[in-house]
């Protein structure tokens, strides 16, 4: 009877490096082709990037550590000097620019909830199959379709306290006039409302594209095993968009730390300066006092700590080991 030898036994035996190693018989030239390609492609983009991102951002640390004011010759290296008067109580940088973040962070705080959970809910609302679906999906996600240039006039018209429309009705009506413009706290709700009109349609539809994902076979077991609306909602949805979730909540985060159309055209930074916004601080550092050197240290520190609240939202996006998740 012969004898069937196993097919290891007669294989030459390869050797194979561990920890993502290149195999001992790959041929270079193969290996040097595809590094070409994957450049070829690659390439473009990086010229691009080095140019329109990596350039500006390199640029602009060295003009902060510099006494930069691009209408004189003279431009003397001060070092750190425009970091530590940021961080100087007294000096001339320092509390207008922890003002303007202090405004930018309320602003954040009213509105990030807001942009969660109002289109979360849209989109859970219109994700249903009904008559005219698509034409409410339409009218919700419309207004992000105008610039922040038109949104500002638009509701500086309808909130001004002298002409504005809303204060013309409550006039027919017999109320007094809001100064929704011009008076804490209803400056906030003239910058939150707004945003929340124009950018809320957006969200929507990301949450959207991550419920078209969720398997309908999940709903239906937990259907049948006797869950009602809400357990679905809370044992199916939120974890199925848990992803979606996360980079909706990034990508808002930044986008209301960089706010300045808005309160540029709406409030125009008042009462006395209680909504001017860091991007509108910078700018009037910048471009009206000239100060580039201090202009461009804000904008170090505030990307420094929007990259640090990234990388804290990003950070959930890791899958958990058991062991990580019981602790």
């Amino acid at each position: 009877m012969a004898t069937i030898t196993p097919v290891s036994a007669t294989a030459p035996a390869q050797e194979v490096r561990r920890g993502g190693g290149r195999a001992p018989n790959a041929d270079p030239a193969v290996m040097r082709a595809g590094f070409g390609t994957a450049l070829l492609f690659v390439g473009p983009y990086l010229v691009l990037f080095c140019t329109f991102v990596l350039a500006p951002i390199v640029y602009g640390l060295w003009i902060s550590l510099h006494q930069w004011d691009f209408l004189l010759p003279g431009k003397p290296f001060v070092g750190l000097q425009n970091y530590v008067d940021l961080f100087t109580g007294g000096s001339t940088t320092s509390e207008t620019f922890w003002n303007s973040m202090r405004a930018t962070a309320v602003f954040t705080v009213l509105s990030v909830p807001l942009l969660m959970v109002l289109p979360l809910a849209l989109a859970v609302a219109l994700n249903k199959k009904f008559p005219g679906r698509n034409a409410v999906r339409a009218v919700f996600f419309a207004p992000f379709v105008l610039g922040v240039a038109v949104i500002g006039l638009l509701w500086r018209y309808l909130l001004d306290p002298n002409v504005g429309v809303i204060n013309y009705y409550l006039d027919l009506l017999g109320f007094e006039r809001i100064p929704f413009t011009t008076a804490t706290p209803w400056v906030w709700l003239a910058l939150v409302v707004p945003t929340l009109w124009w950018t809320a349609g957006y969200n929507m539809v990301i949450f959207l594209a991550g419920l078209q994902d969720i398997s309908a076979e999940l709903y239906e077991a937990a259907e049948l095993d006797g869950a009602n609306s809400w357990q679905r909602f809370r044992h199916v949805t939120l974890p199925g968009l848990r992803p979606v979730t996360i980079f909706v909540l990034t990508i808002t985060i930044l986008a209301s730390a960089n706010v300045f159309g808005q309160p540029y055209l709406i409030t125009q930074g008042q009462p006395g300066g209680e909504t001017r916004s860091v991007i509108m601080q910078i700018g009037e550092e910048g471009l009206r006092r000239f100060n580039m050197g201090s202009a461009s240290a804000m904008s170090t520190v505030l990307t420094l700590a929007l990259l640090i609240v990234s990388a804290i939202c990003l950070s959930f996006l890791r899958e958990r080991t058991p062991k990580e998740q019981k602790r």
